[in-house]
């Protein structure tokens, strides 16, 4: 899009004067994408930034989808966009994105239009209260007065970088940026007059942000470090299980960790390590289906844990944990936020994760190459793995579990993936073929809500400026359709399994009552090929695990969005998963 010539400076009126000074600042913190939904209160935001000649404007009518869109630009980007709505229920229609970004540390910038002091409390149109609506939720939050020649615009330079610091230091989550207009919203000459002082003056003429904010380091505590050191020193009967991990260098301190203890490592979908990883001895990619078997577990209790990272998907590995009571306990993330809700964590390091093992590591003597222990988990994975892939290649027909392991082999390496919430992250964390390529896994497991999904992903694609994998339900998709609006220019081959609701309550003690159908089930009846048509997507319904080969590649191969669907049928999902895992802990026990 070609822009006119643009000055900071040269603006016709004092709100144009603020809301350019804003965007520009943005932009020279690393702020570069803005999802804006129209509205008409915001229209000196949306001006500022469409006249921006480095602010890439993203336009969508759903206020919900655009704010996940910034979500997922976060995710894969470790740096904030903005998210841009007028004012009024528009606000509130951010709360969902804000509340999953909060819970899982994803930095975002919200940035809402609002009414002028003398028109809130008033019964004014499309006036609501938008101070703190998103509480506790929000990093930091600044009420911007409307814009005046009485305040000195340096005002809106510095509210600008702090918002900016508040998203990004640890914990980094979103932040709001509440914006009094006053009319004219319009770009016209007014009387007021559009008053720059020297300071800004001189900012407007460099390049570098108004006031700098270095990203402080997150160290790990001496003390701490050696008290943990000391406590899991000699242990042999240990685990270090991955949760999700933000970068290639928190994923290789993990790996490297395991590697040092020789303890066996539990990779969660979102680690980084569970797919497209060097093989390791100590890697342990199906640890979720090995704890199928009760004699494992009864036999293989851990001395101690180390959690590396976030949160794990995992609800069997939460719960052998917590029944083994192990004697220590140890979290390490850079985030002060507990992540303990069974109440046996003995250690919580708040550190960087590479600053954090380089200490500890250092603190510890080399482990044992060789282990019955470590052996044991390994070899137990890699039985599980064979049933995975024994009923790969056996089946004739689509199921769940196919689809979750057939994905991760053929996905291409420039793909990253993105699991929706509910049966898609729990069968891609459980039956992904580890040897497969493919980027870095996402999945919006702060809250672990379904909304938003497509749009997540479209973030993503933005965030990264590449391809992206979703596998979804058909009830998010149903959830997030207007979101397949921003999947046309940005690429991503979206796998929706529908199996006509609620799969996951199959697996549910809610199946055995009356009330199970139709109000858990909710069946809808419907496919999605009319909603690709609507969105001018390539539509694809395969039969068969080749022609789910063949679609996929063919998608990817296009370098364009496709939504593929898969029909399944939810009462035999659930016997699939019971005859797998039967067959899982077979082999497990046998081994």
């Amino acid at each position: 899009m070609a822009h006119q010539s643009w000055s900071v400076l040269d603006a016709p009126n004092p709100t144009y004067l603020w809301t350019q000074l804003l965007v520009e600042e943005l932009v020279r913190n690393g702020v570069h994408t803005f999802f804006v939904a129209p509205g008409s209160r915001s229209t000196p935001l949306t001006v500022a930034i469409a006249r921006h000649p480095e602010a890439e404007s993203v336009l969508h009518v759903d206020e919900r989808g655009a704010a996940f869109a910034a979500l997922g630009v976060g995710r894969a980007a470790r740096g904030p966009a903005a998210w841009v709505t007028t004012s009024g229920t528009a606000v509130a229609n951010g709360l969902p994105a804000a509340v999953e970004a909060s819970v899982d540390g994803v930095p975002m910038l919200l940035l809402t239009a609002d009414r002028p002091p003398e028109l809130r409390d008033t019964g004014a149109n499309q006036t609501i209260d938008q101070v703190k609506i998103f509480g506790d939720y929000v990093r930091w939050q600044a009420d911007v007065p409307p814009p005046s020649d009485e305040v000195d615009p340096a005002y809106v330079l510095t509210t600008a970088d702090q918002a900016l610091h508040q998203t990004l230091r640890a914990p980094a989550g979103p932040v709001h940026v509440n914006c009094m207009f006053r009319k004219p919203l319009e770009p016209v000459e007014t009387e007021a007059s559009v008053a720059v002082p020297t300071a800004v003056d001189a900012w407007a003429r460099g390049t570098e942000p108004y006031t700098h904010y270095p990203t402080p380091a997150s160290s790990p505590p001496g003390p701490e470090v050696d008290a943990l050191a000391e406590t899991v020193r000699g242990t042999e009967h240990g685990l270090v299980v991955a949760g999700r991990l933000d970068s290639a260098a928190a994923a290789d301190a993990t790996r490297r960790l395991a590697t040092h203890l020789g303890w066996p490592l539990i990779p969660d979908l979102t680690s980084r390590l569970r797919r497209g990883g060097r093989e390791q001895p100590e890697q342990v990619p199906y640890g979720d289906l090995v704890l199928t078997s009760a004699a494992f577990r009864e036999g293989h209790p851990p001395r101690a844990v180390l959690q590396v990272g976030g949160r794990f998907a995992s609800k069997r590995l939460r719960l052998f944990l917590r029944d083994s009571a192990p004697e220590v306990w140890a979290v390490v993330r850079p985030d002060p936020s507990r992540i303990d809700p069974d109440h046996r964590v003995t250690h919580h390091v708040e550190a960087a994760v590479p600053a954090a093992v380089d200490a500890l590591v250092a603190r510890l003597e080399e482990g044992p190459r060789g282990t019955t222990w470590r052996d044991d988990w390994a070899g137990a994975s890699e039985r599980a793995g064979a049933v995975v892939q024994a009923h790969v290649q056996e089946s004739d027909a689509l199921t769940d579990p196919l689809v979750a392991a057939l994905l991760t082999e053929e996905m291409p390496s420039e793909h990253a993936l993105l699991a929706a919430s509910s049966m898609p992250v729990r069968d891609l964390n459980r039956h992904a073929a580890p040897s497969g390529t493919g980027g870095p896994a996402f999945a919006n497991r702060g809250a672990s809500g379904i909304d938003g999904t497509v749009a997540t992903a479209a973030g993503i694609a933005e965030g990264r400026d590449g391809p992206v994998t979703l596998l979804i339900g058909d009830l998010a998709l149903q959830h997030d359709l207007n979101g397949l609006a921003l999947l046309q220019d940005r690429p991503v081959v979206a796998i929706v399994v529908n199996n006509d609701g609620g799969g996951i309550f199959h697996f549910l003690p809610i199946r055995e009552h009356d009330e199970f159908d139709p109000y858990f089930t909710t069946p809808h009846g419907h496919d999605f090929e009319h909603a690709a048509a609507l969105f001018d997507l390539p539509y694809h319904r395969p039969d068969s695990p080749s022609a789910l080969r063949s679609a996929y590649a063919q998608a990817c191969r296009s370098g364009e969005s496709a939504l593929i669907e898969v029909q399944t049928d939810r009462a035999t999902n659930r016997q699939v998963h019971d005859r797998l895992e039967a067959s899982v802990e077979r082999a497990v026990e046998e081994g």
